[in-house]
């Protein structure tokens, strides 16, 4: 096993276009780091280049303490696995782990150690015999995998695995994988576009958008501290609301009605104009309820919901608004750049799943505004971000462990 490291990486084609641009990201011995970003972002071009597919015009890329720049894949040790498995269909489920076994000569002995014992670390001993054809998806992949585990590789590199299976056989897997890495201990690097795969895999996160790295940080730093519109917008299910809002002492004005906020968070976007203000559908509840939680009145607004969906544990009612021309195009930018639907100017609210509220009824609604969120309409920066917890934003100069000032993170 072994630590990568990789020192303003960049990847130009023939035209010139960048697709990889000054990317610099560390991964420890042993941990599991996700590439996630909508299509085209580089994630996939980036490992490729880890594994040494793909030539790197600028920068360094360390494997343990070996520059391996111009080091052939095979000299690398790295093992990866692809969204198609790349499964020899005229071998048995034996020798297609057995195959970078073979290929190096090991001898049949070691060979049949190693494979029966990976195959005993994916539960494949039952189908040893049978040819990739007559497996199921899941199990393809498993192979897949057992072949890279029999290699004793540095590191893991995965490629969007999961992406030709059904939804219930993804979230099987996901299980299988970061039980299998945590067993393993092994250093994993993992693409995928599905932020649900990245929220639940990862050790640390890295958000990429058009070749640019824009945050490195852990799941929770991500979901809690999004430094800028890009990463609130891509991360999350459903995606954050966003609405227009102005800022007055600690009163944030939207487009429903004025709610208070901490004075930490007023003072960082003081005269600042017109911004974006960034909420997560969870930190909304119905005041009115019975099952409410004791709220403020002063956070709390009337408004009218135009869709109710009941998922059966939780309700999420559609409350329609008018945004400014500005916020509009923002919004229509991010829905472009994170290959989503339009983001339509409408505000979703998670309600309890016990909720009665219907389509068409005006329901009184409390709003967290401890965590509210606050974007710059132009830059699209978080404002608010707390620097000491969002892991790295290189587009705000902050560091893992280190304040927006330098000095240590939490120092006084």
């Amino acid at each position: 096993m072994a630590s990568i490291s990789m020192s303003h990486i960049v990847k130009k084609y023939g035209d010139g276009f960048p697709a990889v641009n000054d990317v610099s990201i560390d991964v420890a011995d042993g941990e599991f780091v996700i590439l996630v970003g909508p299509s085209g972002c580089g994630k996939s071009t980036l490992l490729r280049m880890i594994v040494g597919l793909e030539d790197i015009t600028s920068g360094d890329m360390l494997i343990g303490d070996r520059r391996v720049n111009e080091l052939a894949p095979r000299e690398r040790n790295l093992a990866m696995v692809f969204q198609n498995y790349a499964l020899y269909p005229h071998l048995t489920v034996y020798e297609n782990i057995a195959f970078p076994l073979r290929l190096a000569g090991a001898k049949d002995d070691e060979v049949d150690k190693k494979v029966r014992a990976a195959a005993e670390t994916l539960e494949l001993n039952e189908h040893l015999e049978r040819k990739p054809s007559n497996l199921s998806g899941g199990q393809r992949q498993r192979v897949a995998m057992g072949r890279a585990i029999v290699r004793n590789a540095d590191a893991f590199l995965f490629d969007e695995p999961l992406s030709n299976l059904d939804a219930k056989l993804r979230g099987q897997m996901r299980t299988e994988i970061s039980r299998l890495q945590k067993r393993m201990g092994i250093t994993t690097v993992y693409v995928t576009h599905d932020q649900i795969e990245a929220m639940t895999l990862g050790d640390r996160v890295a958000v990429l958008k058009r070749g640019v790295l824009q945050q490195l940080a852990t799941p929770r730093e991500l979901y809690d501290n999004p430094g800028n519109l890009f990463v609130a917008g891509f991360i999350g299910s459903p995606p954050m609301n966003f609405l227009p809002a102005t800022v007055e002492g600690t009163t944030l004005k939207l487009p429903f009605g004025e709610v208070q906020i901490p004075q930490e968070k007023a003072a960082k976007v003081a005269g600042k104009g017109l911004l974006i203000a960034g909420i997560r559908p969870e930190n909304f509840a119905e005041a009115s309820a019975p099952h409410a939680r004791d709220v403020s009145e002063a956070n709390t607004f009337e408004a009218s919901v135009d869709v109710v969906e009941w998922l059966g544990n939780e309700t999420y009612a559609y409350i329609p608004f008018e945004a400014p021309p500005e916020v509009e195009a923002q919004l229509d930018q991010l829905a472009q750049e994170t290959d989503s639907e339009a983001l339509r100017t409408q505000l979703v609210v998670t309600l309890d799943g016990s909720s009665t509220v219907k389509d068409g009824d005006k329901i009184k609604i409390w709003l967290d505004g401890s965590k509210v969120h606050l974007f710059d309409p132009e830059t699209t920066e978080n404002l608010t971000v707390d620097a000491s917890r969002a892991g790295t934003v290189p587009s705000l100069g902050i560091v893992a462990g280190e304040s927006s000032d330098g000095a240590p993170a939490g120092s006084v």
